[in-house]
């Protein structure tokens, strides 16, 4: 495991970039002036909220003569011809109801050019783990366009850099689709600007297939929105927040399951398992150390579950591009985490898991709608999401696959796991955390323990 220290005091890597205004891009073509409803999983809480992720491309020779932002920008606008509702425009009806207003306005669009080669980029980590140098340059939050209603739905940046590469900064309202539907169309933007007629993967809407009930009858108690007080962690530690990617080996994996986990889970437990176990019981020993949570105080493990293995349960079509997920939670006294083996924290995160079924994710529904569509319980969270099998590394523009594709940012209480290369050139996860300072160490400290002593 190796751990990847990036902090805005310690950035010896700048570079300028020069950026044109922002412009409205809209469908290239006439699309239809509807107002939609969102679904009841759609505008819960924890949705209104942006999200972000970044591409990096490298140039070729072959590619040298092409624009990336022409092309981009053309396939852009062929492609909300087809996901036009990204062009229009969200709004509240009653009990907080969310739709949107297909008014053809368009998204949000920078041209960019910097200064400086994907080489040195690269160079700066070792190699593209977030979080990155200079962000905020590559992926510009445009003045008033990341509110909930009334703005655009979708940021994006396309950069090029002096080597020939460039980079696809998004910025989506994630209230219109969850990680999947983001990469279904920006897959659709990268078949068009490669020349297909258009997208291999229609769109569909049907956002009514994930509504509550009539009337709702929840039939689990969702602690994940607990109505809990939150603490004061995060607002005492923003301005002392440290980011870093910690990048777990298959052979990091293999040392815990056979070090830590009884013959029995060897097979059964999985990477996303073992690393959601460890990882939390660090976090949560690091973060006693700052006095929050007290040991007898209820810690959080939230992690989000894919839904679509049960789409022909659940009804939703091919080409649903909304938020199909549900929340699993693990609840535990920091105290009893922290004198847990890691063998129960894994089985409790697989219990968790394997409750996301169809009726679980229908009972969330009526629960969100009879709760007022409140936010997750925050307080001594940990929310984790497993991106390396959603298809950010295989989106094509027409340059290949990305060298790195995925969200740009960590927050303080999330987390992702995604897709790289480690140093060996071997496939592993990295794993970007936000921590005040003084606990980060502890963290560093903690995961190391328990790989040493996975390896005894």
């Amino acid at each position: 495991m190796r751990h990847h220290p990036r902090t805005p005091r310690g950035m010896t890597l700048t570079f300028a970039v020069r950026r044109r205004a922002p412009v409205l891009i809209g469908p290239a073509s006439p699309t239809p002036t509807e107002t939609k409803r969102l679904s009841d999983v759609d505008d819960q809480g924890e949705l209104r909220s942006q999200v972000r992720g970044i591409f990096f491309y490298r140039g070729s020779s072959a590619g040298m003569a092409r624009d990336p932002v022409d092309i981009f920008r053309r396939a852009l606008s062929d492609a909300l011809v087809h996901y036009y509702p990204l062009a229009g425009r969200l709004r509240e009806v009653e009990d907080r109801k969310l739709v949107v207003d297909c008014t053809g306005q368009g998204v949000t669009f920078v041209e960019a050019d910097a200064d400086v080669r994907l080489a040195d980029l690269e160079a700066h980590g070792p190699g593209l783990v977030p979080p990155f140098p200079c962000i905020e340059e590559l992926g510009f939050e445009v003045d008033g366009s990341s509110g909930m209603l009334n703005c655009p739905l979708v940021l994006i940046q396309v950069t090029r850099l002096l080597c020939g590469g460039f980079t696809v900064w998004h910025r989506f309202n994630h209230t219109m689709c969850d990680a999947t539907g983001m990469i279904q169309f920006m897959n659709a933007v990268g078949e068009l600007a490669r020349g297909l007629p258009s997208p291999t993967v229609a769109p569909a809407w049907s956002r009514e297939l994930l509504d509550a009930r009539s009337p709702p009858m929840p039939a689990f108690p969702h602690r994940e929105y607990d109505d809990v007080p939150p603490t004061q962690t995060v607002a005492a530690a923003d301005d002392d927040m440290v980011r870093r990617a910690f990048v777990f080996g298959g052979s990091d994996v293999a040392a815990i399951k056979k070090g830590l986990l009884p013959p029995l889970l060897w097979d059964k437990a999985t990477s996303f398992d073992v690393l959601a176990a460890v990882l939390w019981r660090a976090r949560t020993a690091a973060l006693l150390g700052t006095r929050t949570p007290r040991p007898d105080e209820e810690a959080r493990l939230v992690t989000v579950v894919s839904v679509r293995r049960h789409s022909r349960a659940l009804g939703l079509p091919k080409g649903y591009y909304g938020f199909s997920c549900a929340y699993a939670i693990v609840v535990m006294a920091a105290g009893t985490l922290l004198s847990s083996s890691i063998a129960d924290v894994v089985k409790q995160v697989r219990v968790a898991k394997a409750s996301v079924t169809p009726e679980y994710v229908r009972s969330a529904a009526d629960h969100l709608v009879l709760r007022g569509r409140p936010p997750l319980a925050r307080t001594n969270m940990f929310l984790l999401s497993d991106l390396r099998h959603v298809g950010f590394n295989s989106v094509n523009m027409g340059w290949g696959e990305p060298v790195y594709g995925g969200p740009s940012h960590v927050k303080f209480g999330n987390a992702f796991f995604v897709a790289v290369k480690n140093s060996d050139g071997e496939d592993a996860v990295a794993v970007p955390v936000a921590l005040p300072r003084m606990a980060m160490d502890r963290f560093a400290s903690e995961i190391q323990s328990l790989l040493k002593k996975s390896q005894e």
